[in-house]
Formats: structure tokens, C-alpha cells, sequence
């Protein structure tokens, strides 16, 4: 039987916080490619350069930040985040109002956005694992991920909406004041919080700090085939995405609404996975769910190469996204919650910030490297490849559960 308890005050705060800023993030969904192509009159090549250099270029200068998040208290590092969000994000509609701005400055602030997102995902992390029960991080997960499947229902459209009636900078303003008022709510938390250290008694960030989140994630058992299993799937998601999108607009005619309708409404199995992953965990254990989740998960991109022009086209998408994101709203909160428990506490902002940078390194790169395979053979082929691949990925999964549910250290601090 699954029992239900509160999650206390703070948690409420924090969940809120997230609500808004994911909401806003949602609701400014491509925003910056709209604002290329509408107020810069930037081309195809332009708007790729924009996508794949801000997640390159940002995950590079986050390197160094998942060390330095690691030996701060982590609800002010979440704070100065949302505020270098805020003003980065506001410097777009002033510098629109001007008639200033230009293609290199939405690009920094593309950069500077991309790596605070990856700091604060990084002490959040941490955090969320200091301020709930251990017990309760799956459930803490699970409201995280129904909010973030409610956030991309809801904001994609409304956003989108605001665009046509305010112009392209209008969802901008919101993201950025959504960080704001993501900040605020952070603040009201409250309550102290102890300056960390690590198991050696550090205080401050060495050189070698720098890959030590890295060799923490390649000495694991478990956390080792996660890392190369999450990454590659979330790059070849990503990087078919555009495709799919050149496919159905373009080659098939698929009209901009039915295009938003084929993958709004499969959002829903998001919420749906979510909410069945607590009891499915109560009832099969987290190993199991996770791993019978990661492998259904792989299943269905292979059916979007099928996709025909009409309604029965646009049936099929939906059906395969519906699945697919089922899946990970099953998968995301049993992953997050198991990555949690067997990281070291004291490594887990690093261990986050390595997570995070590879990801975005390698959902860059593949969105580059699909782009040309696509420019070659055509999108539907270069998507089959990406299905093909996707297949493969279960085996990457961790088959068996090495570690016990307490924290492993394998790699040590050096003095």
C-alpha cells in the first residue's frame, strides 16, 4: 500500500519555485529561434549555429561550476542562478526596445543561461537530497517530472499564442520574470543551511576538482552505464527532433497546429508515467521499473520513420510520442531518485554538473552530426538511423544492482 505524507514547508517552497521557472521555460519554448527568425531575419544555418553552439558553448564554461557549486551552500547558488537568468534573459527585450539587438547577443545569453541552468540543476540536486527524508525523494521526483509534463501541456501553446498577439520578445519577459519570481520563492524557504565539505575536511576547489565528477560516474558500477545510457538517448531524441520537424512541415504538409497537436497531447503520458511510478516501485521494486521502463523506452522512436501525410500520420506520431513519453515520465523519477541515492553527498553537485554537461555537449553534437547525415540521405533515413540506435541503448542499462541503497564513494579525495 502506498502511504502518502507531507513533504513539510520547505519542500512546498521549492516546488513551487520550480513550478514557475519551468512553467516560464516552457512558455518560452524556442523562444530564441522564434526572435532569430522573426526579428533578426535569420536563416536556417543561423538558427542551427544558435541551438547547437549555446548548448556546446554553455556546457563548456559549466565545467568549472560543478566544483565551485559543490563547496557553497546550495539555496544561495540556486538564487544567484535565477537572478544571472533573469538579467541575462531581460537584456533581450531592452536591447529590442533599443533597436540594438543582434545575433551575437542572443547567442551569449544563450551560453550564459545553458551554464547557469546546468549550476543550478547541480546544487538543486543536492539540495532536494539534504532536504527530504530519503525515503521521500521518490515522491519529491515524481511531483518534479508531473510538473514538468504539466509545464510542456500548457506552456508551448499559451507561448506560442503570445508571440502571435505581443510579438517575439513577449515570452522572454515572462521566462525572465519567471526566474524572478523563482528566486523569491527559494528565499522564503528560509532556515539556515551548513557550509559543506567534503570527506576530507576541504573547503575550497582544487584543479583536479574539475573531472573529478567525471571519474566519481566512470568508477560506479551502477551510475556508470546510467551515465552512457541517459546521454545517448536524450542526444538521439534531440537530435531527430529538428528532422521531425523538417518531415512533417515541410515533406508531408502538415499544417504549425497539428505539428504542436502531435506532441502537446502525448505530454499527457508524461503526467501518467509519473504518476504510476511510486506504486509501480512499491509494488516491483526500483531496480526492475527502471530497468523495464529504460528498455520500453527505446522501443519506439524506430515507429516515426512510418509517418504519412493525413490523419493517419498524424495518429501514428502521437501514438509513438505517447509512448515514449510515458515511458520516461515511469523512467525520469525513478532514475533521478536512484542517481541521488548512490551518489556521495558530498559529490553530488559534481557528479550532477559532469551529468549535465556531457548531455548537452552530446545533444549538440548529434544534433550537428544528424543535421548533416540528414543534408545526405534525407530526414526519414537519418531518423531510422537514430531509431536503430535507440535500440541498442537497453543494453547499456545497469542489469544487475551492485550497490546498496546507502551512498559509495569509489573515488576518494587526495589530499
Amino acid at each position: 500500500m502506498v502511504v502518502r505524507r507531507p513533504l513539510g514547508r520547505e519542500f512546498g517552497w521549492l516546488w513551487a519555485a520550480y513550478a514557475i521557472s519551468t512553467f516560464g521555460t516552457r512558455f518560452a519554448f524556442d523562444a530564441f529561434a522564434l526572435i532569430a527568425i522573426l526579428a533578426l531575419h535569420a536563416g536556417p544555418a543561423q538558427v542551427s549555429v544558435l541551438a547547437a553552439t549555446g548548448l556546446a558553448v554553455g556546457a563548456v564554461v559549466a565545467v568549472p561550476l560543478g566544483p565551485w557549486v559543490e563547496f557553497r551552500r546550495k539555496r544561495p547558488v540556486m538564487v544567484a542562478m535565477d537572478l544571472t537568468r533573469f538579467v541575462a534573459l531581460m537584456s533581450i527585450p531592452v536591447a529590442y526596445a533599443l533597436d540594438l539587438l543582434g545575433f551575437v547577443q542572443l547567442l551569449v545569453v544563450s551560453v550564459v543561461v545553458g551554464a547557469a541552468d546546468i549550476a543550478f540543476s547541480a546544487a538543486s540536486g543536492a539540495y532536494l537530497k539534504a532536504l527530504v527524508r530519503p525515503e521521500d525523494l521518490l515522491v519529491a521526483n515524481g511531483r518534479f517530472e508531473s510538473t514538468t509534463w504539466t509545464a510542456t501541456v500548457l506552456g508551448p501553446p499559451a507561448g506560442t499564442a503570445a508571440v502571435g498577439l505581443f510579438g517575439p520578445v513577449m515570452t522572454v519577459v515572462a521566462d525572465a520574470v519567471s526566474y524572478l519570481l523563482s528566486a523569491a520563492g527559494l528565499s522564503a524557504i528560509g532556515g539556515s543551511e551548513p557550509r559543506p565539505v567534503t570527506s576530507t575536511g576541504r573547503t575550497r576547489v582544487r584543479p583536479a576538482d574539475l573531472l573529478q565528477g567525471w571519474r566519481y560516474i566512470l568508477a560506479h558500477p551502477t551510475l556508470r552505464p546510467l551515465f552512457f545510457n541517459t546521454v545517448l538517448v536524450s542526444g538521439l531524441i534531440m537530435a531527430t527532433s529538428p528532422l521531425l520537424a523538417v518531415l512533417m512541415l515541410g515533406d508531408l504538409g502538415f499544417a504549425p497546429w497539428q505539428y504542436g497537436l502531435a506532441f502537446g497531447v502525448p505530454c499527457v503520458g508524461g503526467l501518467v508515467g509519473a504518476r504510476l511510478a511510486r506504486r509501480l516501485v512499491s509494488r516491483f521494486g526500483r531496480h526492475r521499473v527502471m530497468l523495464t521502463a529504460g528498455t520500453l523506452r527505446a522501443c519506439w522512436s524506430l515507429g516515426l520513420v512510418f509517418v504519412r501525410p493525413g490523419v493517419a500520420g498524424l495518429v501514428l506520431v502521437i501514438a509513438v510520442e505517447f509512448g515514449l513519453i510515458t515511458c520516461m515520465g515511469v523512467f525520469n523519477p525513478v532514475f533521478a531518485t536512484y542517481r541521488l541515492e548512490r551518489t556521495a553527498t558530498d559529490r553530488i553537485a559534481r557528479t550532477l554538473s559532469a551529468w549535465s554537461v556531457t548531455s548537452k555537449a552530446t545533444v549538440a553534437t548529434l544534433t550537428g552530426l544528424w543535421g548533416a547525415l540528414a543534408g545526405i540521405t534525407g530526414p526519414r533515413t537519418a531518423i531510422a538511423v537514430a531509431g536503430l540506435l535507440m535500440l541498442i541503448t537497453p543494453f547499456l542499462l545497469p542489469r544487475h544492482d551492485h550497490s546498496p541503497h546507502h551512498e559509495q564513494d569509489p573515488v576518494r579525495d587526495r589530499a
